[in-house]
């Protein structure tokens, strides 16, 4: 008998097989009635029909493992072999488990409720201050779905507003003058999302980062979308992109409402939606404050200092009129 198993989408092979195919190596060693060829994401497996059949309760077995925790090793494979459940570390608040088996957590309340809120909410706004987590939790959830087949594909959004540079002047194309300004959503999924898998993910259209401008005229169905940096949207843009939403699909827009670039005589489209939105059914508003702040113990005091000093009419160093 011969059957070819297709392994699942969620897995980086290259966790999977092991440094020099260590890992299959275990997995040949453990099945010697059979003969195992693995190319890519097919293993090829011929043997008598009670052999195959015990190979692949293994192969699904270690897969799923290590599509979970992000990690596989011979002595893993061992445990799992012989019944002996790895023990499952203790991670209070886990989100999923990130490269290398690292675990991301919900860190903070808000966090946390952001984390609770996705399950019972189909449009959840986190707002809030520079380091809380707000994007990185929302690309967690997203990822983790994605792992999960909740969905069928992860959009990443930002709207391209300069803040205080002029994009025109970068090098490059358009995709290369916009990259740059994404760089902190593809931070976020390079913790998650193994580099071979992520770059697969983006070929195939799985995980799309675009921005806001190339939302128009689209549904976005069976996704988890995520717009940050919301705060520097207009209304008919927060607007348009709020009415992108598909079936089957959930959306998280993030941003800090103490930081918009917009033209002073235009309203944030990211402050409208909240006003109109609170207590809509299916909506959840989450907002973050600086004691939600997870970078380097400094930027919550620096975030306080902004938030509470007094505008000053002009810069200091500004020359005297003549």
């Amino acid at each position: 008998m011969e059957q070819i198993f297709q392994l699942s989408d969620s897995l980086d092979t290259a966790v999977f097989y092991g440094l020099n195919n260590q890992n299959m190596h275990c997995l040949r060693n453990q099945h010697p009635q059979v003969r195992i060829v693995a190319r890519g994401d097919q293993i090829k497996v011929s043997g008598s029909g009670e052999e195959v059949r015990r190979f692949q309760e293994t192969l699904r077995l270690v897969e799923q493992y290590c599509i979970d925790h992000g990690t596989l090793s011979e002595a893993l494979i061992l445990d799992l072999i012989h019944g002996n459940r790895p023990a499952e570390p203790q991670h209070d608040n886990l989100i999923l488990y990130g490269n290398g088996g690292r675990p991301i957590q919900a860190r903070t309340d808000n966090q946390q409720r952001l984390t609770r809120d996705f399950a019972a909410n189909d449009l959840l706004f986190a707002i809030g201050p520079a380091g809380s987590g707000k994007t990185y939790t929302a690309i967690a959830l997203a990822v983790r779905a994605l792992r999960n087949k909740e969905v069928r594909r992860i959009i990443l959004s930002r709207p391209a507003v300069e803040a205080g540079e002029k994009l025109g002047f970068l090098p490059g194309d358009m995709r290369e003058k916009i990259d740059p300004y994404l760089q902190p959503l593809y931070d976020a999924l390079q913790d998650m999302v193994p580099a071979t898998k992520l770059a697969e993910y983006m070929e195939r259209g799985v995980i799309q980062i675009a921005p806001l401008a190339f939302m128009r005229g689209r549904t976005l169905s069976d996704a988890v979308v995520i717009l940050d940096e919301a705060q520097n949207t207009t209304i008919p843009q927060l607007k348009m992109f709020l009415t992108r939403l598909g079936f089957g699909s959930k959306m998280i827009v993030t941003g800090d409402l103490t930081q918009v670039d917009l033209p002073p005589s235009q309203r944030s489209g990211l402050r409208d939606a909240v006003d109109r939105l609170a207590g809509v059914e299916g909506v959840s508003i989450v907002r973050f404050a600086d004691s939600d702040i997870v970078r380097h113990p400094l930027v919550s005091r620096i975030v306080r200092a902004y938030d509470h000093a007094p505008q000053s009419a002009a810069p200091a160093d500004a020359l005297p009129a003549e």
